[in-house]
């Protein structure tokens, strides 16, 4: 099916001062790594520091449940920990990190660890986990904290000695962290007496209490105290971090176990539309493999680079691109605590200036969030330090991405899209400045990553023409791919590797342009049926957002009786500008001459905040059932609880208005 939308194909910026490779000499060389990939990627693995090498660089005797670089021995708190601290890297700062609290304009808590501080750290936490806990290679535990460094040094520390953990984000509640922890059946979580979020303090010791009352696994719990609140501590089950870490013994050392490649590392669970959330079981060996690969080709790491992603860690970019890969590269990377807007929306472009960040990796909800209140919070402070960035998350509209080109980037830099997901690991299709800085072009995800065998597929499993929308797959195995879904193996290759027999389904919709260069449409699932015509909802919100006065937009579908489903639009307006009947219909009139007149908006709403999770994913279902006056369901992840009351009311006031006006 033709996507129907103007793609701006032809629209190419190349950044002030880099070597431009176009697109025809990028995929020549590209194709070349697809064709011999199990040596290409061998070649990136022997990179790495390794106890003992593989025997076998990809074991496919049973497929999909593919396993990387067999028999090699490695260590992956040793790769991002001691090889730097026992060399040059031993003082260069590893890890900056700034508390939420503000006062007078600076913020009233940073710390830093260089390197040999964070070796001294990971090994205390590690000797205290062994030998308090009694925890040993192939235990699990769960980690429910708040953005503190602790949260990464206790990750490390657990790769250490072969323990693997799971995640849980502390924006969760009750009943998704007892659902994650039986499953994953922790022995031991390890949280913070609370943590700050908007100027409020998350209560996530009282959280975890009432989740041991159903998780019988577990055994203990180890508590940071972050912002000092009352909590009760049960003992001998409850234990202090602080004091629990006076007790280790000073220049402690725990050697790090020789894991093989395909031990895991950690499980990380997604939720999907239906069903228990998915536990993706990420191994050693080729996870560190794609971190390596991608943190070099997409983030062109320097030594005197300064990092900033700012997500949080209970996502997988957290992982990938916070815990592990910068330090993996021994980077000097910025962490973050709370808000990105508090007490004030320059909050992140502060951030940058007084840290002086040049890569920097966010998401293209936090770039609308600041898009709309135009250019004067970024112009109050020095972003000149910035060289690259890239968004990550959901498909970027190229409005937003000429925004942040313009205001952060200066018209000069590189600035990506990148595409990937909880189930890749790491990075499949982006721009990549290490390697070959293809013209940008906003909006897109740019073309696949070396090694990466990425196509777009219609209903039948065939490649789809030029500029039609079809199914985003990955055609062959990749190094940080899962093993399997946690004690789901069934599961794992019926939702990715059924619908496309030998290729991986993403679930997204792509188009792929006459370039080679890939447009992620958002989720397949994500898709209104007007009239048997299906309307993706990226495809409609992009289209609204090329309006001047809009910064963000979200769209859901409402029942109507001839049409079966007809889109309704949610506007936030940028500052400065008045909703009116005029707007609604000059929104509704670019939605009709770029999509056509089957994506007419039912009704445009205005609002001043949408209902999002704390990673600034909008939740489309919450508003959906709004309007449909169905309960709105868990809303554990909802990041502000006014933003449902504001979509009420806007929807509401509508409706009354619209009663009083003549038929």
């Amino acid at each position: 099916m033709s996507v129907n939308w103007v793609l701006p194909f032809d629209e190419k910026l190349y950044p002030e001062g880099c070597k431009i490779v176009e697109p025809e000499a990028y995929v020549k060389m590209h194709e070349s790594t697809v064709k011999d990939y199990k040596n290409f990627w061998a070649g990136i693995a022997k990179e790495l520091s390794w106890y003992r090498p593989w025997k076998e660089i990809l074991d496919e005797s049973n497929p999909p449940f593919y396993k990387w670089f067999v028999g090699g021995e490695l260590n992956a708190c040793y790769l991002c920990v001691d090889r730097h601290a026992k060399g040059s890297r031993k003082d260069k700062v590893a890890l900056i990190w700034e508390g939420e609290p503000y006062a007078n304009g600076m913020p009233k808590e940073v710390r830093k660890f260089t390197y040999g501080d964070l070796y001294t750290e990971v090994n205390k936490v590690a000797y205290m986990l062994r030998n308090t806990y009694g925890l040993k290679r192939g235990d699990m535990i769960g980690i429910y904290m708040p953005m503190i460094p602790e949260l990464p040094i206790v990750m490390l520390a657990a790769s250490r000695i072969g323990v693997a953990f799971t995640v849980v984000f502390s924006g969760f509640g009750e009943e998704s962290i007892t659902e994650r922890m039986n499953d994953a059946e922790a022995k031991l979580i390890v949280t913070a007496d609370g943590g700050w979020r908007a100027g409020k303090i998350i209560q996530l010791k009282k959280i975890v209490d009432e989740v041991l009352e159903k998780a019988a696994s577990v055994k203990g719990v180890l508590v940071v105290k972050r912002v000092d609140c009352e909590i009760d501590m049960v003992q001998p089950r409850d234990r202090w971090y602080h004091e629990e870490l006076a007790k280790v013994p000073e220049g402690a050392y725990v050697e790090p176990e020789r894991m093989k490649s395909e031990d895991p590392i950690y499980v990380l669970y997604t939720s999907g539309t239906t069903g228990k959330p998915k536990g993706q079981v990420h191994d050693t060996g080729g996870y560190m493999t794609i971190l390596h690969a991608t943190m070099n080709w997409v983030f062109d790491v320097n030594e005197e680079d300064i990092y900033w992603c700012t997500a949080d860690i209970g996502w997988v970019t957290g992982h990938s691109y916070l815990a592990y890969g910068p330090l993996l590269e021994g980077m000097t990377e910025v962490m973050y605590e709370g808000s990105p807007s508090y007490p004030e929306p320059d909050r992140w472009a502060s951030i940058i200036e007084r840290h002086k960040v040049s890569v920097l990796y966010t998401s293209p909800t936090a770039i609308r969030s600041w898009m709309k209140f135009g250019d004067e919070f970024v112009n109050r402070h020095d972003t000149s330090s910035v060289r690259l960035m890239h968004s990550v998350g959901e498909p970027i509209n190229p409005e937003a991405f000429k925004w942040f080109y313009r205001t952060v980037g200066r018209n000069r830099v590189v600035f990506g899209s990148t595409w990937w997901m909880t189930e890749t690991g790491g990075i499949m299709i982006s721009h990549i400045p290490g390697k070959a800085i293809v013209p940008m072009k906003p909006g897109t995800n740019g073309l696949p990553i070396l090694g990466i065998d990425a196509d777009v597929f219609d209903e039948n499993g065939n490649p789809q023409k030029i500029g039609d929308r079809g199914y985003l797959v990955i055609k062959q195995p990749w190094p940080g791919m899962p093993l399997t879904i946690y004690k789901n193996p069934g599961r794992y290759k019926e939702v990715y590797f059924s619908k496309f027999l030998g290729s991986y389904y993403a679930g997204d919709y792509a188009v792929k342009d006459r370039d080679g260069y890939f447009w992620i449409l958002g989720r397949a699932d994500e898709v209104i049926k007007v009239a048997g015509h299906g309307l993706g909802t990226y495809e409609l919100e992009s289209a609204i957002v090329n309006h001047s006065d809009v910064a963000e937009a979200a769209v859901v579908g409402v029942p109507d009786d001839i049409k079966g489903e007809v889109p309704v639009a949610f506007v936030i307006l940028k500052v400065g500008n008045e909703p009116s009947d005029e707007l609604r219909r000059d929104i509704n009139s670019i939605v009709r001459d770029k999509i056509g007149h089957i994506a007419s908006l039912k009704e445009v709403y205005f609002v001043t905040r949408l209902p999002k999770t704390r990673s600034g994913k909008i939740m489309r279902r919450v508003i959906k059932a709004v309007l449909t006056d169905k309960p709105v369901g868990n809303l554990a992840t909802l990041e502000d609880e006014a933003s449902i009351d504001e979509v009420k009311k806007a929807y509401s006031e509508l409706r009354q208005e619209l009663s009083r006006k003549p038929t």
